[in-house]
């Protein structure tokens, strides 16, 4: 019996990362010297641990579901990259996991994590409101929100409430638009929707939108791509604080068991005690 145990672990261990292998073996010199008390101790051990971590693989590489928002999220060359992706792809790698990562418009992609088990999603501003369809994993690259205008043009925009005179730009169900509806902000009159970030940089250079909302690192990697200089396509007119405090996350929806959330959270963290986190910001910052 014990013989056909130990070829079924050694696929299980296969499975394993390496630091849960290691765990693992740690725990079976607690109970023990005997060698094969010990192995079949390791065994059981691995098969219940993988209980919860491979039950995601069961199904599937784990689906993943963002946007295109340049530089943390993005379609080059036909694969999804940018600075976010490659945070998540390196915690798929610490945790020993397949993904799919998927790109769609943001309105379907929130809809979609919020509401299927399982489903991660990223780069996801956290807010209060939020927080109610959220679990969160934790920060995976760093933002600072502005109404950006156009240099050269006067605007009296010392508070929120001063804005609501102007015409925004905002992208259907991102955080920069939720969170303008939350402050009172209307969609068909003082906010314009648009489905791409991209769209609302040519709305405020031909001057069909005053302001527009966006984080600072995409905005001047909009405008570079449009072969434009930053400094002189774009103002920061009102800083938003209440946007700019954490950073953009990986979250799952609440019907995800707290284990998965637990499990990417653990990865995470891994990733940035060993560098790679504070590797990736700066390759791309």
């Amino acid at each position: 019996m014990a013989t056909d145990l130990f070829p079924m672990c050694r696929a299980v261990y296969r499975r394993l990362h390496a630091f849960r292998i290691q765990k693992i073996m740690d725990l079976s010199q607690l109970f023990g010297s005997n060698g094969l008390r010990r192995r079949r101790l390791a065994c059981a051990v691995a098969l219940l641990w993988l209980g919860g971590a491979a039950g995601a693989m069961a199904d599937g590489p784990v689906r993943i579901l963002t946007e295109e928002f340049p530089p943390y999220n993005y379609t080059a060359q036909g694969k999804i990259t940018g600075l976010a992706t490659e945070v998540v792809e390196a915690v798929l790698k610490e945790l020993g996991l397949q993904g799919q990562i998927q790109s769609m418009p943001w309105a379907r992609a929130y809809e979609t994590a919020r509401n299927t088990p399982g489903v991660l999603i990223y780069s996801i501003g956290r807010t209060p409101e939020r927080d109610k369809y959220f679990k969160w994993v934790g920060v995976i690259a760093p933002t600072v929100y502005y109404l950006y205008g156009q240099p050269g043009r006067a605007y009296r925009v010392d508070s929120l409430e001063a804005a609501k005179t102007y015409q925004i730009g905002t992208v259907n169900e991102d955080v920069g638009e939720q969170f303008l509806v939350g402050q009172g902000f209307v969609k068909g009159h003082n906010l314009q929707s648009s489905v791409k970030y991209g769209h609302n940089y040519e709305k405020l250079k031909a001057g069909r939108i005053d302001l527009w909302i966006m984080s600072e690192l995409t905005a001047n990697h909009l405008a570079r791509q449009a072969g434009d200089d930053p400094a002189r396509t774009l103002a920061k007119v009102y800083r938003i604080p209440e946007l700019s405090s954490d950073g953009y996350y990986m979250a799952f929806g609440m019907h995800t068991p707290d284990a998965t959330v637990a499990q990417f959270r653990a990865g995470l963290e891994a990733i940035k005690r060993n560098g790679t986190y504070d590797r990736l910001q700066r390759k791309w910052l």
